[in-house]
């Protein structure tokens, strides 16, 4: 498989100013890889990436559907909502213990990447390293909101969901399923107005997306059509069922169907990356804060409590917080209380930056290249202090 993660490098990640020797780099690799408590020895930096941020540790066939699951999502059509839900739970007690990642919080990317920069700082001789700052204004983390809009329900609904969030100084993006249901293009264009953003969330809400890299190749034609009808830049999978080599067709800014770390999808695993990264042609935006219905449908969460925990450890790191909850489930006047509390709480603090998907993956990319977009807030530098795990503005 071309190496689609090559170019996210903790050197490119850190971008230290100035830079250090590659030498010094490899060295600090080689001595850092460790913290990431791979199964199976890294060859090289490529393997490294595509061991981690590509999934490899899990096989060759990780992309593939169970048979099992291939099973339930043929039949799931014609299945009350009320078994699928029980069967979501029996489900739950199936993977527990199974992930070879932690849940829900996986640090060892995390530690990986402030070990290299603790080698590089004993390396070279240095207290602290100066690097390009992560997040505009050095903030200490980003926070985005992202909904899939699963069916006509749940586009009934997105009126109510995004006055919660105008209320309460929020904006989010809605990823709606062209050939789901009538996409009422009347409410999008007024979400856009309102400053919302609107994604693209598969064709139909289904698996068999990725039935075949055939299918996919007809499928994408038509998702891209849509992506340019709807003045879309971002796109999620349906169930997160996803292919990163197939979704080199799409024509797309960033992707966010992947996550750091989720035992409870169909496709289970993760990137163990809590910040954005290249994926071949786009930026991958993985979302690290666990999905509402599986925090209260299948974990039975009746707070936030999950979340902001999470939230909490993500500050630790400086990575992203990103949220993907549905209008189909926030219907239910008990997660949309767990919703509304979460951004009440998130309202309060005050050191975190506050974005959409597409400035998100904008920024990330001004990052690597700043000179080729001047539009977008200036990149600063910091000092990192890697023994204590803190950035100084």
């Amino acid at each position: 498989m071309t190496n689609l993660w090559s170019s996210n490098t903790p050197w490119n990640f850190w971008l230290c100013q100035p830079d250090l020797p590659i030498e010094l780099w490899q060295e600090t690799v080689q001595r850092a890889s460790p913290c990431l408590g791979l199964t199976t020895q890294p060859q090289d930096m490529e393997d490294l990436l595509t061991m981690v941020l590509g999934e490899g540790q899990f096989g060759e066939d990780h992309w593939c559907l169970s048979p099992s699951r291939k099973l339930y999502y043929t039949v799931k059509p014609v299945l009350p909502r009320a078994v699928i839900s029980l069967l979501k739970k029996a489900n739950r007690r199936i993977v527990q213990g199974q992930s070879l990642l932690g849940w829900p919080e996986e640090p060892r990317y995390a530690c990986f990447l402030w070990e290299v920069m603790r080698q590089a700082a004993r390396l070279s001789g240095r207290k602290t390293i100066e690097h390009r700052s992560l997040w505009p204004a050095s903030q200490r983390f980003a926070l985005v909101l992202t909904h899939d809009v699963e069916a006509a329900r749940g586009q009934a609904y997105i009126r109510q969901v995004a006055d919660l969030e105008e209320s309460l100084g929020f904006r989010s993006s809605f990823n709606f399923v062209p050939e789901g249901y009538k996409v009422d293009f009347g409410l999008i264009e007024e979400l856009r107005q309102r400053g919302f953003e609107i994604g693209v969330h598969g064709l139909k809400h289904s698996a068999w997306l990725y039935r075949s890299q055939a299918v996919f190749t007809q499928q994408a034609s038509k998702i891209n059509a849509y992506m340019e009808a709807l003045g879309a830049v971002g796109f999620r999978s349906p169930l997160t069922c996803r292919n990163p080599l197939w979704m080199q067709e799409l024509n797309i800014e960033y992707d966010s169907s992947f996550f750091d770390t989720d035992p409870y999808e169909p496709i289970p695993g993760g990137t163990m990356s809590l910040w954005p990264f290249s994926l071949g042609r786009f930026v991958e935006l993985p979302y690290t804060l666990v999905q509402d219905c599986t925090l209260a449908l299948v974990l039975g969460q009746e707070t936030p409590r999950l979340w902001l925990e999470k939230v909490e450890f993500i500050e630790q790191y400086h990575g992203m917080a990103l949220l993907n909850s549905h209008p189909d489930y926030l219907r239910s006047p008990a997660i949309l209380k767990i919703y509304e509390d979460f951004l009440r709480a998130m309202k309060g603090k005050q050191n975190y930056w506050h974005a959409l998907p597409h400035d998100v993956a904008r920024w990330w990319r001004k990052r690597l290249q700043p000179d080729l977009y001047p539009d977008l807030p200036p990149v600063g530098l910091e000092q990192i202090d890697p023994d204590e795990k803190q950035i100084v503005s």
